[in-house]
């Protein structure tokens, strides 16, 4: 039992929770289930972001084009992501309720670089890179304020609405969805949607709430758009292997 114990507290559960689980065996204690659901939710996000945006990338490197995905929009989504990223190592908040933030920084990173190397801007996507790293470094350090990092979570809800606007637009010009791929889309809606609840309950922080619920909002959208075309997406990919 005490190696149990060390496992899970307090990475999974606070030791009230696991006296109550394990030792009380009341495990209807609905304080502590929605801990552990909360804790098992998050894990579980984490764990599924590290895969979320390589169906994306397989899609871009298979085709060897970049098209219907919006640089501008990328850009703003790694603001998003950085944001939280600083915000919430600035405050300490559990792992498990920001975790997957780092692995889709890295894919949202391989994306932007690959518009600007399929676009015939290699270099441009190389100094993408070295700034964004560069940026990010200097937002961790100690020299930045509290208050600076406080109002670029805040600078995330414009951000995150503007980012999947810029792709919404880009989709309806096109009249179609070009590389998005649907399991990405599918899985980041999903995923923000269970992030409501784990934000809440773990970090009882409203600005990342209001984060979260304006990106499964603005995610749900892309999410729509990609099924109302998802018979042209198809057809124009067709007709591009006829003629090539």
């Amino acid at each position: 039992m005490e190696a149990l114990r060390t496992v899970l507290v307090p990475g999974i559960l606070p030791e009230r929770c696991y006296d109550e689980f394990f030792l009380n065996y009341n495990l209807l204690h609905v304080e502590c289930l929605k801990i552990l659901l909360s804790k098992m939710l998050g894990f579980g996000i984490i764990l599924g972001s590290i895969m979320v945006k390589v169906p994306q990338i397989v899609k871009i490197v298979g085709s060897g084009t970049a098209e219907g995905l919006s640089f501008q929009a990328v850009l703003l989504e790694l603001l998003a992501l950085s944001g939280t990223m600083v915000y919430s190592i600035t405050y300490s908040f559990p792992f498990s309720s920001w975790g997957e933030v780092l692995f889709l920084m890295i894919q949202t990173l391989v994306i932007g670089f690959l518009i600007q190397h399929l676009g015939g801007r290699t270099a441009l996507g190389v100094l993408f890179l070295g700034v964004y790293f560069a940026v990010v470094a200097v937002l961790l350090s100690p020299v930045v304020p509290m208050a600076v990092v406080t109002i670029l979570q805040a600078v995330n809800v414009p951000a995150v609405i503007i980012s999947r606007l810029l792709q919404a637009v880009t989709n309806y010009r096109n009249g179609h969805t070009g590389q998005l791929s649907a399991v990405t889309v599918a899985l980041l809606f999903l995923g923000s949607l269970a992030r409501i609840f784990t934000s809440v309950q773990e970090t009882g922080d409203p600005l990342m709430a209001l984060t979260y619920v304006v990106s499964s909002s603005c995610n749900g959208l892309i999410f729509a758009q990609l099924l109302y075309y998802w018979n042209v997406s198809s057809g124009a990919q067709q007709q591009k292997k006829k003629r090539s």
